[in-house]
């Protein structure tokens, strides 16, 4: 009898699984329809709304059919570099902005064009690291602890470079972080600068959650690095716009030739990024007062959601660094292993099947962040609520207003649910 053709596929990426985002939101909704009760707090997706202004800009240029540059559309990307220079005091070429289907595929563009060694901090988002084991580039992880935030110390970073100083590497910097909710303050990012400067490191400066900082002061690290550092971001966390899929790359004039090599696969690849999307994506970063506003409104809700999670968890028990911006939480239950133990969980991954099972709360584990699986951390994406209602009901003009618990109740249900069900259980186990 003969065998199929594809019985022995020879695969470059063998063994690589779905991205454990896409995976927990495509089982909860699996869940969802077999009728029971989840609490998705899996995928990291904006709860609110595209701003108004920036939807009739879309409805406005629908008709919008032709193909675009590469790069991106110029006016967008001279949006981009405007945004920069009046939030950040960046001076960019238009020039040097890459537009792409989210910082994404962004992301993996980089890793792909630049041949160095990958180095993030553990942990770090999910997808990284897969993005260079398909490459088939070198992967450094920083050891991490909650005195620094989960994030990277300029000792740690000094520590992975000094035995190969010349050796190429990309350093990506995310903050606020995914999944830990912190960031960096202006001394760390100085202290950091320059390691990857006396190592003429590539910094990657995701800051793709910049926009909701709690304090609304974001400070990029290219302030302190600006000749080596490519700054991210896009429109799917601040903007309330995922499903859209646009990001956008920053070069420096010193790394012109990168940007172009990457434009270069883009032409091969994507091609260019849906028309009438950049021209929306032309309003959003041009900002105004209604943007503020909406962007005022959407701190004060994850500022008071966030701050009751981070409290809870630690009356409950559980070790947490203190969030900063974005939508996550990673507490870290080492406190409770022994009770936890009791009940027949010894990891993260366990833990992560026992809450979904006694408590309807979806979340991830820490090993899809980098790590170890036996360690019993995990990440919560505080986002299960309606987004409009919560950002119609913030007070107007109460400069910062901070979401009470009163609020919380009301309008971020059931996120509050899953925060008080995941709270009670550690207490009751």
């Amino acid at each position: 009898m003969s065998r199929a053709p594809h019985a022995h596929l020879n695969l470059n990426v063998r063994g690589l699984k779905p991205s454990a985002t896409i995976a927990i939101n495509d089982r909860s909704r699996a869940l969802q329809a077999e009728g029971r009760t989840v609490i998705r707090l899996g995928l990291g997706q904006s709860p609110f709304p595209v701003p108004d202004s920036v939807v009739a800009a879309l409805r406005e240029h629908a008709h919008e059919k032709d193909y675009l540059p590469a790069k991106g559309l110029p006016a967008l990307r001279q949006a981009v570099a405007d945004y920069l220079a009046r939030s950040q005091e960046l001076s960019y070429s238009p020039d040097n902005v890459l537009i792409g289907p989210g910082s994404k595929e962004l992301l993996f563009l980089v890793q792909l064009t630049y041949y160095g060694d990958l180095v993030i901090p553990a942990p770090s988002w999910v997808s990284y690291a897969p993005q260079a084991r398909i490459l088939g580039r070198q992967l450094t992880w920083l050891p991490t602890d909650p005195t620094s935030g989960l994030g990277v110390t300029p000792e740690r970073l000094d520590a992975a470079c000094r035995d190969d100083p010349e050796r190429g590497r990309l350093l990506i910097l995310n903050y606020p972080g995914n999944p830990t909710g912190t960031s960096y303050g202006s001394g760390q990012l100085q202290e950091i600068a320059e390691v990857a400067r006396r190592y003429r490191i590539l910094v990657l400066a995701d800051e793709i959650y910049g926009e909701l900082t709690f304090s609304g002061e974001h400070e990029s690290i290219a302030r302190h690095y600006p000749e080596g550092t490519i700054v991210s971001g896009g429109l799917s966390k601040w903007c309330g716009a995922g499903g859209w899929r646009i990001g956008a790359f920053a070069f420096p004039e010193g790394l012109a030739r990168l940007a172009d090599n990457m434009a270069a696969v883009a032409s091969e690849t994507f091609t260019s990024v849906s028309a009438p999307i950049q021209h929306a994506a032309v309003r959003a970063y041009q900002g105004g007062p209604d943007i503020d506003d909406y962007l005022a409104r959407s701190r004060a809700v994850l500022a008071g959601l966030l701050g009751y999670g981070y409290r809870a968890l630690l009356q409950a028990g559980a070790e947490v660094c203190e969030p900063r911006g974005g939508f996550y939480l990673f507490p870290d239950f080492e406190a409770c292993r022994a009770q936890l133990a009791a009940a027949g969980i010894t990891d993260a991954a366990a833990l992560c099947e026992r809450l979904l099972e006694d408590t309807g709360v979806a979340c991830l584990p820490g090993s899809e962040f980098g790590m170890a699986p036996e360690r019993l951390m995990l990440r919560l994406a505080l986002v299960d609520f309606d987004g409009a209602a919560a950002l119609a009901n913030v007070p107007a003009g109460r400069t910062g207003y901070q979401a009470d618990v009163g609020f919380l109740r009301r309008y971020c249900e059931p996120t509050v649910r899953g925060i008080d069900a995941v709270s009670q259980w550690l207490e009751a186990n």
